[in-house]
């Protein structure tokens, strides 16, 4: 069997800080490019440590896709050298690319943090800070349920999590079973939080990743209902009118869209064009 492992970054241990998951490319001042760096070295770290926990527990394979911002923020030279790992932002799939390959039995998310709108949440979001709530059958959910989704859609649960208090708890609440969960930290408020050490972090996710393993047929894949109603609210209007040109999506307020997904696939393809049309720009 093999293991995806879906890496996000604003859940990692030591951030709390849109400047320390900003790749420099994307804006970052030169002085922020060190706090970058160190935390994409974190990241790495925790990955490395799920990966090991994945191997001794006699997983055959661990993929691992690199689903932060810009998607290039893993160090390829730090990484296990047992894994295979995928780079890049032009992914059908998004942050769950992999999933589709043969023999993945289970996914990882590591680094993952809240949705949109939940209070005292390191950097707690939902794809962009510009969606402010996503609801799949009139729950809300972040990227954990959409990715949930689409692994599910596969036929893969959701094995582990990893990240802040609060998006341990909200994977917990929403693919159930008995989820095994790391947190590395507990959030004071959006932008601070008291940590683990990183090397203890690293430990707890090791010993997490083998028992999330061995507990593997106690977790089901999460399936989204069929004709899903998806509601997407936006922090402006401006971004709803953009929306429309999607074909298939509604208006249904001032600032939400909604539209019909048959499966994960289609919500996975819609939801994207979405996010694309929504990305106008609001000034002169």
């Amino acid at each position: 069997m093999k293991i995806l492992i879906s890496a996000d970054m604003e859940g990692v241990c030591g951030v709390t800080s849109w400047v320390q998951v900003m790749p420099p490319e994307l804006g970052n001042e030169p002085s922020s490019t060190v706090e970058y760096e160190r935390a994409r070295s974190r990241l790495t770290n925790e990955v490395n440590a799920a990966v090991e926990g994945a191997l001794a527990a006699g997983i055959d394979e661990v993929i691992v896709n690199d689903s932060h911002d810009g998607m290039r923020n893993l160090v390829p030279e730090e990484l296990h050298p047992e894994v295979r790992f995928i780079s890049g932002s032009d992914k059908a799939l998004g942050m769950m690319q992999g999933i589709d390959e043969e023999g993945v039995g289970a996914v990882f998310f590591v680094g993952y943090h809240a949705r949109a709108g939940t209070p005292a949440a390191p950097l707690a979001h939902t794809w962009t800070t510009t969606v402010a709530d996503v609801r799949l059958a009139g729950n809300s959910t972040g990227e954990y349920g959409i990715n949930a989704a689409i692994a599910g859609h596969f036929g893969a649960p959701i094995a582990l999590v990893t990240g802040d208090d609060k998006a341990v708890a909200q994977v917990r609440e929403w693919v159930g079973g008995d989820l095994t969960g790391v947190v590395v930290k507990e959030g004071y408020s959006t932008f601070s939080a008291i940590h683990l050490h990183p090397k203890r972090a690293q430990q707890l996710i090791r010993q997490a990743a083998e028992e999330a393993v061995h507990k593997l047929a106690s977790v089901r894949p999460w399936i989204l209902p069929a004709a899903c109603a998806v509601e997407i609210d936006f922090d402006h209007q401006s971004r709803a009118d953009q929306c429309l040109y999607v074909p298939g999506v509604e208006r249904a307020g001032e600032r939400t869209v909604a539209f019909t997904a048959e499966n994960a696939l289609e919500l996975n393809a819609t939801f994207r064009a979405l996010m694309q049309a929504s990305r106008i720009k609001m000034s002169p």
